[in-house]
């Protein structure tokens, strides 16, 4: 059977006085590895009280964790989440599912107009030219530079 990335898997206690009156049981220690998005090794310790499942499985669940974590970070940094319009439970998720149905958007239009930029950046170019005229997919054809440099030229109006 394959390891999957597993680095070890270890039986631990806490031996602190008061740690160990607060969590009395042993606890599991995995270190795995995996390469990520960038190409790189990444090696993550995870400590556990699951006992039933290999190894593999906990790691990556904890992975799969992280995916989730960073996806929403990305969110909330771009889409500009950072409060709530509303408290109740149907606001905050009609405010995710808006945010997550924006971001599926973006990533098909990245995908189908073959932008070579990142999505933050076909994000910024949608915020820039919402209200304009021209087709967006003009401006996904020129550069983000070529943009900000036809946008900082003053527009002359003729008195025709």
């Amino acid at each position: 059977m394959k390891n999957r990335g597993i680095i070890s898997d270890e039986l631990i206690e806490f031996t602190g006085f008061y740690q160990e009156k607060a969590y009395p049981a042993p606890l599991r220690r995995i270190t795995y590895s995996y390469i990520d998005t960038k190409g790189a090794a990444q090696i993550i310790t995870v400590i556990t009280n699951n006992m039933k499942h290999a190894a593999s499985t906990i790691a990556a669940l904890y992975k799969g964790r992280w995916e989730i974590e960073t996806f929403f970070r990305w969110i909330k940094q771009n889409l500009r989440i950072k409060s709530f319009v509303g408290t109740s439970e149907n606001a905050v998720m009609t405010q995710v599912w808006i945010a997550m149905i924006l971001y599926l958007l973006l990533t098909f239009i990245k995908y189908q107009t073959r932008f070579r930029a990142t999505i933050t950046e076909l994000l910024r170019i949608f915020r820039e030219v919402l209200l304009e005229t021209r087709s967006i997919i003009e401006y996904l054809r020129t550069n983000w530079e070529e943009l900000i440099e036809n946008r900082a030229r003053p527009i002359q109006l003729s008195l025709l």
